[in-house]
């Protein structure tokens, strides 16, 4: 009961409408019986009475004969007709009208909380750590904020449009039943416990099935979104036909998930008809018994019972589907909670003070750090970067480098030790304030689909002018390859900016640094896997986003490393050696063996023309 009053009550925003929605249900479901109950005084008069009501009525004639008399009792035969037929096109035409409503409402509700679901997931997914996104395919993500979202406002369609309007249906017509024979409308009801004794181990074996399906779906979208974003990745290593017996293997897990789950939900709908029909024949077997019973079973009386009978059941077997759609969009929703609930790391309290900026240094003091319990990425690094020092961190693949820099923005947060600004740990300041003292450009730039100068004065400098935009361009060396484009500046890069190589994707990234103007930057691997001229035109962009700035770069290229003031060398998380390059080569420690292998790749390179 908890999954639904939590899924329900993000209704809660929409009170008025729902209100409204249920009134016109109301209005629905009373002028529905209505019409039913016109059948008696109608058959009267259709087979030559005088009067469209008894001498001996029933509870319901009595009631009709309070609200509508005047029409009924005319005097005329044909008159009385008349009104009865008037009446019963007019309770159609009006009850249409509600039913319109109350749907239409229900579907504003509907779409109005799968678009609540979206941003409340989103937001929250904007929240979580980095961690989050290292350990969560971005197509399971993807497909809880689309797929999921959709199928979890089918609860609230269910529940605020089809159930609540077959279940007012169904009280009204109970009411008339009891109204014509109590008898009848007794057996009826001790029936009716049926169909839920029979649908209830349905429903237990399909909310497993369908959690299971809902997996194997999020695997298909992150099998999708993977092989779509490193096409060229798998072209280049001719691997077409094991990822399309991957995905083909994730399509068929999901076929057959689906196809258990839909079995059990499409079988609620045969059980139940079943059982109504069983209720059915019930029923006329009971009015043979009550045959000699004038007065409840008058002919006209006995046909309205069942025609409010037959009209009962379409909406008993639609409230019996109900649980089977709610577990499926129930399914659904915890998939999305399941994220919700995830407790948000990237948030700071409402009192946290602004990041002033440093004077002095910036120490890491003793930083352990781990992704996994006990697994240390990071094992008691000491280290200080005074402000204006280029500090270059270089070791091998896994040595810890990024990790190391990723606590300075906060993205991470270490286990043991601190990090601390002029001797005040970076943790007591706001991460926002943090952040916009910093630029990074790392090896996986990313570019949005989205024009040049947005890519450029992304985020807080979205208000910059296009002067400054086209500054920033110069000095990072992209000027002159943006004014080649189709529309310059204006031109959309399209997804992850493949209208632009590697190089020039680079240079687009410092630009945004640059007009940032951040006083401490991060350069992680930024000048990887480029060309020689791409390189050389990213490094002479990068010496300029160098000046006056405070810098920890991370590189391979000895360029870049030996014209730092200082390099510290990390190896298995542990800080192993520090100090200027020239001190480090002479020690002959790890630098000087990476120094090493990087000379003999480049006169490898020299030699065979690379």
């Amino acid at each position: 009961m908890r999954r639904y009053r939590r899924l329900l009550g993000h209704v809660g925003p929409y009170r008025l409408i729902f209100l409204t929605s249920f009134a016109a249900a109301v209005v629905a479901s009373v002028l529905d019986g209505l019409t039913l109950a016109l059948l008696i005084p109608l058959l009267r008069l259709l087979f030559g009475a005088a009067s469209g009501l008894a001498e001996a009525p029933t509870v319901l004639e009595r009631v009709l004969a309070l609200v509508l008399g005047g029409w009924l009792e005319t005097g005329d035969r044909a008159t009385a007709l008349r009104n009865v037929v008037l009446l019963i096109l007019g309770a159609v035409a009006v009850k249409n009208v509600a039913v319109y409503v109350a749907g239409y409402l229900g579907q504003v509700i509907q779409e109005g909380v799968a678009r609540d679901l979206r941003v409340g997931l989103y937001s929250h997914v904007q929240q979580l750590g980095l961690g989050f996104f290292q350990r969560t395919k971005g197509g399971q993500l993807l497909s809880r904020m689309v797929a999921d979202a959709d199928q979890a406002k089918e609860m609230v369609s269910a529940a605020l449009v089809s159930a609540l309007q077959n279940l007012l249906l169904v009280a009204v017509y109970v009411l008339v039943l009891f109204s014509l024979s109590w008898r009848l409308a007794l057996v009826t009801l001790l029936l009716a416990p049926v169909i839920v004794v029979v649908m209830r181990p349905i429903l237990a074996r399909m909310r497993t099935r369908i959690r299971a399906a809902l997996e194997d779906r999020g695997e298909l979208t992150a099998i999708m979104s993977e092989t779509v974003e490193g096409a060229r990745v798998v072209k280049a290593h001719g691997a077409e036909e094991y990822e399309r017996l991957r995905f083909t293997a994730a399509v068929e897990r999901y076929f057959r998930g689906i196809l258990k789950a839909r079995r059990l939900a499409t079988l609620a709908g045969p059980v139940s008809e079943t059982v109504g029909a069983v209720v059915f024949v019930v029923l006329l077997v009971a009015a043979s018994r009550l045959a000699g019973d004038a007065q409840a079973l008058r002919p006209e009386v006995l046909v309205a019972f069942l025609a409010v009978s037959l009209r009962l059941l379409p909406p008993v077997k639609r409230l019996s589907q109900f649980p089977a759609l709610a577990e499926t969009a129930l399914g659904a929703a915890e998939r999305i909670y399941e994220v919700m609930d995830l407790p948000p790391e990237d948030v700071d309290p409402p009192d946290a003070p602004a990041f002033p900026g440093f004077e002095r240094e910036i120490r890491f003091d003793n930083v352990w750090v781990a992704y996994e319990k006990d697994d240390w990425v990071l094992r008691g690094v000491d280290l200080a970067v005074e402000r204006g020092e280029v500090l270059a961190l270089v070791g091998p693949s896994g040595a810890g480098k990024s990790t190391l820099v990723d606590l300075l923005p906060r993205f991470l947060e270490p286990q043991r030790g601190s990090v601390l600004v002029d001797g005040v740990p970076i943790s007591h300041y706001s991460r926002r304030t943090v952040r916009q003292s910093l630029g990074i450009v790392s090896q996986h730039t990313v570019i949005f689909n989205d024009t040049v100068r947005r890519n450029i004065a992304y985020g807080e400098q979205e208000g910059a002018s296009i002067e400054a935009v086209v500054e920033a361009a110069k000095a990072a060396n992209a000027h002159h390859f943006i004014e080649r484009l189709p529309r310059g500046y204006d031109t959309l890069l399209g997804e992850r900016g493949m209208r632009l190589s590697g190089g020039e994707r680079q240079r687009v990234a410092i630009a945004r640094a640059l007009l940032r103007d951040p006083p401490i930057l991060i350069l992680d691997e930024a000048t990887s896997n480029l060309d020689s001229e791409s390189e050389r035109l990213v490094q002479i962009a990068i010496h300029r986003l160098l000046e006056n700035r405070t810098v920890l770069v991370i590189a391979h290229r000895l360029s870049t490393v030996a014209e730092a003031d200082r390099i510290a060398v990390l190896d298995h998380g542990r800080l192993v050696e520090y100090g200027p390059h020239d001190d480090l080569v002479h020690a002959g420690g790890l630098y000087q063996r990476l120094v090493s292998v990087e000379l003999s790749r480049r006169s490898a390179a020299i030699r065979t023309g690379a």
